[in-house]
């Protein structure tokens, strides 16, 4: 299929890019230097341009717990408005395929692990990300709605927390694995004995690498059956604490120092493990890079970059 992929050119972009080439697919990759998708028409003509079969909605305004507590507004309504144009404009053109990716942090806060999709309206997300999370809730609402009313084949992908390779990495707007790696590194480059990190480092997380996520991601667009069109989890299967992270990434640098936790900054949610098993059963789908792995090339990309 010609597949267009919007967020083509940013983290997961990227690797959905990929493993859609790899699956035979033409891609096109939209960034926002071309079109911009909080703009009505700027969505038409995204469609239009480029003439799909099928859409992945990769783009979104993203970023760690910090980045979320600042600046709650703009996440929502960035990512809410982008996918609503989006996904009107291709009903608009008439394109049979959208694949939205979601969010982990959809999950009711308080919600038992492992998640399974039946679970995701059993309550309010953690609400230091609410915002954001119900935003992209909010898609899969729209896709399944455009299914029932127009016959448009909507899937949605929850990828669990994810890393790797061309993640942003900021101590104050990135995600968990990156704002670790950024502030470990510093402090084994300029030879500093502490390390302040966020929250208590209870917290637990599923960490996928975007290259699986993707993988998982471009199964979706294989042909429609009546059974499709719910929700689909993609995670690791293993539970890992932000404490435990730290000090794999600190082992990795040979880091020695102390890690200090500072309680006064938000944790998120307590407990998040996915379970995989409708990915399993309807894709054949299950990670294949372990964390240590890929914690290990997300590190020697950053290495590199920094030099």
């Amino acid at each position: 299929m010609r597949v267009t992929v919007s967020g083509g050119e940013g983290f997961l972009g990227r690797y959905v890019n990929e493993a859609a080439t790899e699956a035979g697919h033409e891609v096109i990759a939209l960034s926002s230097r071309d079109f911009d998708l909080r703009n009505e028409s700027e969505a038409h003509k995204a469609v239009c341009e480029t003439r799909p079969d099928a859409i992945v909605h990769v783009a979104a305004k993203v970023g760690g717990i910090g980045l979320n507590v600042r600046a709650p507004a703009t996440l929502f309504y960035e990512n809410a408005i982008m996918g609503i144009h989006l996904l009107e404009a291709a009903r608009e053109a008439g394109v049979p395929k959208f694949v939205t990716v979601g969010t982990a942090c959809s999950y009711p806060a308080a919600l038992p692990v492992p998640h399974a999709e039946v679970d995701l309206w059993e309550g309010y997300p953690a609400e230091a990300t609410a915002p954001y999370a119900l935003a992209k809730k909010m898609l899969l609402v729209m896709g399944q709605a455009y299914r029932v009313q127009y016959g448009m084949e909507c899937e949605y992908a929850i990828p669990a927390n994810l890393y790797g390779p061309h993640d942003h990495f900021d101590e104050m707007d990135g995600h968990v694995i990156p704002a670790v790696i950024s502030k470990i590194s510093r402090a084994s480059r300029e030879n500093t004995s502490v390390v302040v990190l966020w929250g208590d480092g209870t917290s637990t997380r599923d960490f996928l690498h975007a290259r699986d996520a993707a993988r998982g991601v471009v199964m979706l667009l294989e042909p429609d059956t009546p059974t499709y069109g719910k929700p689909v989890n993609f995670g690791s299967g293993r539970e890992v604490s932000i404490r435990e992270l730290a000090g794999m990434v600190a082992e990795i640098y040979r880091f020695r120092g102390t890690i200090l936790w500072d309680k006064s900054r938000p944790s998120g949610q307590d407990r998040r493990l996915l379970d995989t098993s409708r990915a399993w059963l309807r894709l054949g789908w299950a990670a294949k890079t372990s964390l240590e792995d890929g914690l290990h090339e997300t590190i020697d990309w950053y290495e590199q970059q920094i030099l």
